[in-house]
């Protein structure tokens, strides 16, 4: 029965979230300046693998299929809050940032600093929820891939972010160092 619940309930949760984003994506801002596609493949390449990773009924190599800790009904359901979590914090950022929005590295005409909402927690909320929604995954799994995806994922969001906050300094100089100062990266709560 759980077999099935985690066969559909994952699934369905990202392609819940995949079809949002496909939907708020039609409302943006036109692109003045983009990262090029070589660029753009350095993230998107390992955020794939990385769900692979999640997804696959085997992975490759006898040491990722390897469970952390012994199988317990209430390791799914944590798992699966924690997806929800993460998958309704993105959410609200993405709705939060408005036409500002891109799936890629962007500037957008009119492009605004936006500092309120959950980007007063964090710099980047889409990708802490993204990267807790991939956590949860990985705990559902429970095997040593989840903790290579959960790294990978890190990993590539890092390389994203560290980019787009270089061309938000550029942009808004002072303004946006300042935010940098005050509002941490991905986690809540922690030094900048």
């Amino acid at each position: 029965m759980l077999a099935l619940a985690y066969r559909s309930l994952f699934p369905a949760l990202w392609l819940g979230w995949a079809i949002c984003w496909w939907v708020l994506s039609k409302k943006v801002n036109a692109t003045v300046r983009h990262e090029p596609v070589t660029s753009r493949l350095l993230h998107i390449l390992p955020l794939v693998a990385a769900l692979m990773l999640l997804w696959v009924d085997k992975a490759p190599g006898r040491f990722l299929n390897v469970r952390l800790l012994p199988w317990a009904p209430w390791e799914f359901w944590v798992a699966a809050a924690v997806t929800t979590a993460g998958f309704g914090f993105a959410v609200w950022a993405r709705l939060h940032i408005g036409r500002n929005w891109s799936g890629t590295v962007t500037l957008k005409e009119n492009h605004e600093l936006i500092t309120t909402g959950p980007y007063a927690i964090v710099r980047h909320p889409i990708y802490t929820g993204l990267l807790l929604a991939v956590v949860g995954s990985a705990l559902a799994r429970g095997e040593w891939r989840g903790v290579v995806a959960v790294l990978v994922t890190w990993l590539a969001l890092w390389r994203k972010f560290r980019l787009e906050e270089a061309w938000m300094l550029e942009l808004f100089g002072e303004q946006y160092a300042a935010y940098r100062r005050r509002v941490p990266a991905l986690v809540p709560f922690s030094r900048r």
